[in-house]
């Protein structure tokens, strides 16, 4: 029996989607393997000084940030946290390897960024051996000091050749490097069963022969969705607020003068985006990868507000050809009446995407596990017998 420990913590919600979406996948194709989902703040902060001191977990502040839109800034804040971890970087290292040497996993994969330095370190300095991987739940990495640490010992998994390249430049070498086809998405997403358009449309009390949107900014929402369903009152829409209820109120009581469903949480969001015929989000990498994957083709948008590390997702967005980035929500009409002008060509283009991260990443990690018990090198870049066709390399 194998233990695998995936490393996550719940900062925009996107980082426990992948490590529960691969626990779900190791599960079915890996019976000999046992999943362990290991909270970053909890291993750090045990004993919950942070909520003690200001009465809200520390995912919290940044969680209702995101519901609020309150995200100009962000890069100064940035730069102020990774500079409070390199100075906590000891007690880091040492607080997180007393963890392991008590859990003494096989494998260790981050699925968080700014940490990675301390959880290599730690895993390397405690558990001699183990392999340390840092899965990139971004497109990109922002430099310096957020997923791509230089000089680690440890193996990268990348989901676009842009990442792949930000590793080579910070000394990371093919045998250390992997790409996969894309972000790792809920099985879900490859599971839909096919639905009655129509009728699932008039539930909502939507016209099933009417365009029609889906409104989608994560987990928490934002207040900026409001502003879109004003522009877009002559437009339908399905509006996706997540756990926002104070978002929920205001826009049902809009009056828009086209149909507009507005839907709360629900763990069933692919369902939804059947429904739809394009997507309308900010640039995060799990909700433009649930889109495309659902064959809808997106517009996000890419401006100040627009956190650091998804910059580059709007790029991908242009340079995939799937879709519109706007300047702002402000010219969300205009946006709206060229992507229903230009849905057939969009659609197809969306169609040639083929993301199979999930199923291919346990496969990366089985390779890594056999290689460190043969004292081998690890994996070259590429998926073996996945979607690049490359096959592991040997010294």
């Amino acid at each position: 029996m194998k233990h695998i420990d995936l490393v996550y913590f719940n900062y925009g919600g996107g980082h426990r989607a992948a490590a529960l979406a691969l626990q779900g996948v190791i599960r079915t194709t890996r019976p000999d393997w046992r999943v362990r989902l290991v909270d970053l703040v909890e291993v750090l902060d045990p004993k919950g000084a942070f909520r003690k001191l200001t009465g809200l977990a520390p995912e919290d502040l940044y969680n209702k940030r995101l519901a609020r839109g309150w995200t100009l800034g962000l890069t100064q804040e940035l730069k102020l946290v990774q500079g409070l971890i390199r100075l906590g970087h000891t007690t880091l290292v040492r607080r997180l390897a007393q963890h392991w040497l008590a859990s003494e996993p096989d494998l260790v994969v981050s699925l968080v960024p700014n940490f990675n330095r301390a959880l290599c370190e730690s895993v390397a300095g405690s558990l001699p051996g183990v392999p340390f991987v840092t899965v990139l739940t971004d497109m990109a990495d922002h430099p310096p000091n957020f997923w791509i640490e230089p000089g680690q010992d440890q193996h990268l998994v990348c989901g676009t050749p842009h990442a792949v390249a930000q590793a080579r430049a910070a000394g990371y070498a093919q045998r250390q490097i992997s790409l996969t086809s894309g972000m790792i998405l809920r099985p879900a997403f490859y599971e839909t069963p096919r639905i009655d358009r129509a009728a699932e449309r008039s539930a909502l009390g939507l016209d099933p022969a009417r365009p029609t949107g889906i409104v989608m900014f994560g987990g928490q929402g934002s207040t900026q969705m409001v502003t879109i369903a004003r522009a877009l009152a002559d437009r339908q829409l399905i509006l996706m607020c997540g756990h926002n209820e104070a978002l929920i109120r205001k826009l049902k009581a809009l009056q828009p003068a086209m149909p507009h469903a507005v839907v709360g949480f629900t763990p069933d969001v692919c369902r939804y985006m059947q429904l739809g015929d394009y997507f309308i989000g900010k640039p995060g990498p799990g909700s433009l990868s649930e889109a495309v994957q659902m064959k809808l083709p997106v517009i996000t948008f890419d401006n100040a507000w627009t956190m650091p590390q998804e910059r580059y997702n709007a790029q991908w967005v242009r340079e995939q050809g799937v879709g519109l980035v706007l300047k702002s929500v402000r010219a969300i009409g205009p946006g709206v009446t060229e992507m229903i002008e230009r849905l057939p060509a969009l659609r197809a283009r969306v169609c040639t995407i083929d993301n199979r991260a999930v199923f291919e990443v346990p496969q990366i990690l089985a390779m890594l596990i056999a290689r460190s018990a043969q004292d081998q090198p690890a994996l070259c870049s590429g998926v073996p017998g996945g979607s690049s066709g490359l096959l592991p390399c040997r010294a």
